[in-house]
């Protein structure tokens, strides 16, 4: 299927200011169908909900819908297996707390050094007044995770394996399903990171049995909400955060405070532009909602192949430039995003000369504090990294080449 950039790109204002944008794994742009929806919910329905009252209902209608997106862009059963919160961070945080009943002393996680802080932090954290922590590297030699190094770290103590579904730095794929399926068979749970998966990759919790999984739609083209899927029947091990008489409800049993009204309500807008995406790439009329998402998604990685295919091509013919991670532009092993650094030179000195491009990359650690310090790479500010995305086009990645050859 082929993606129909021009169609892609009028769907997002920002992409009109004049600036080339390669900075959307910390931040995408937003559809404007996401703010429309947005700004009529407060201009409209912005009134609390449960009440008698046509106003009341109508947003509380809205609310619902948001929720229910928030499921399909997941593909989980449904919204009452997706808690919304502010970011993954404090959504992850919240999940940390709300198991913590559940882990002895004697009991293990594991996390990664090459997660993003926010898969990493709260169990670091939990660990500090209960169960063991352990680390599982990525191999010095290849930046991946191993499923033997996995092996040797678990126990029949281990109850949880922390994981990215994509690396922040490397752009890499992890094996998600192999991994699951491992931990499993030792009889341990998952906690996955997919905030770098989601806009580049259909997301499937369901299909792939992950037991916990978060994303953040303010990656994924919407407004700075997040979700975190629980398994179904998980949910029972999970502590009431929430007012005392809530103790019974799911998922607001994890949503101290309610959600975000109105940015929920915004939601639904990323489903509608998946679906018309598929629409445009040459999905049938007649296809269910899953295969349109699965249709879109299709489009957008082999468009995204295509844009990191140029990129990492030439970053290959740059001497002392060192892409950190996979050079090969295989979508089934990476996204496009992707980092590097030039021997000799602080990472922070590169970005700034693209400004006068009107093009916006960034350097530094990228929340991946402890992975770029193992890598030896703190001294010199670490990474530079270009990020990019579907609405990103090969013009653009020419125009970014161009300004990297008078800086590398």
């Amino acid at each position: 299927m082929r993606l129909d950039s021009e169609f892609v790109r009028r769907r997002f204002p920002a992409l009109g200011g004049g600036w080339i944008l390669m900075d959307n794994a910390g931040g995408t742009q937003v559809l404007g169908t996401v703010a429309d929806r947005i700004r009529d919910y407060l201009l409209h329905t912005n009134v609390q909900l449960g009440a008698t009252y046509a106003v009341s209902q109508e947003a509380e209608a809205r609310v619902r819908a948001g929720r229910v997106a928030a499921a399909a862009l997941m593909n989980a059963a449904g919204p009452e297996n997706v808690v919304l919160g502010p970011s993954t961070t404090a959504l992850l945080r919240r999940l940390a707390e709300a198991v913590a009943g559940t882990l002895g002393e004697n009991d293990e996680i594991i996390v990664t050094n090459c997660d993003h802080e926010v898969n990493i932090g709260p169990w670091v954290r939990l660990a500090a007044t209960g169960p063991r922590l352990k680390v599982w590297k990525v191999r010095a030699e290849t930046h991946e995770l191993e499923l033997e190094d996995l092996d040797r770290l678990m126990t029949e103590r281990t109850r949880l394996v922390c994981f990215t579904h994509v690396s922040n730095i490397f752009g890499t794929l992890n094996p998600l399903r192999d991994i699951v399926r491992h931990v499993h068979a030792r009889g341990a749970r998952v906690c996955v990171d997919g905030v770098a998966c989601a806009p580049h990759r259909r997301v499937d919790v369901t299909g792939w049995d992950v037991d916990y999984y978060v994303l953040s739609f303010y990656k994924l083209y919407g407004p700075h909400q997040a979700a975190l899927y629980v398994r179904p029947g998980l949910e029972e091990d999970l502590a009431n955060l929430n007012h005392f008489f809530l103790a019974g409800a799911f998922p607001a049993r994890l949503e101290p405070g309610s959600v975000n009204y109105e940015l929920v309500a915004g939601l639904p807008a990323i489903v509608e532009y998946f679906e018309e995406l598929a629409a445009h790439a040459g999905a049938g009329a007649g296809a269910a909602p899953g295969e349109k998402l699965a249709a879109a998604f299709e489009a957008i990685a082999a468009h995204e192949a295509t844009l990191q295919r140029r990129l990492l091509a030439f970053l290959a013919t740059r001497p002392r430039v060192r892409v950190i991670g996979r050079t090969s532009a295989d979508p089934a092993a990476r996204v496009p995003t992707v980092s590097f650094v030039r021997e000799g030179t602080d990472s922070a000195t590169i970005p700034a000369r693209l400004d006068a491009h009107r093009i916006g990359i960034r350097y530094g650690h990228f929340y991946a504090y402890r992975l770029i310090d193992d890598l030896g790479l703190a001294a010199q500010n670490g990474v530079v990294r270009v990020s990019l995305v579907h609405y990103n086009t090969l013009e653009e990645v020419d125009a970014l080449i161009r300004g990297l050859e008078e800086v590398l």
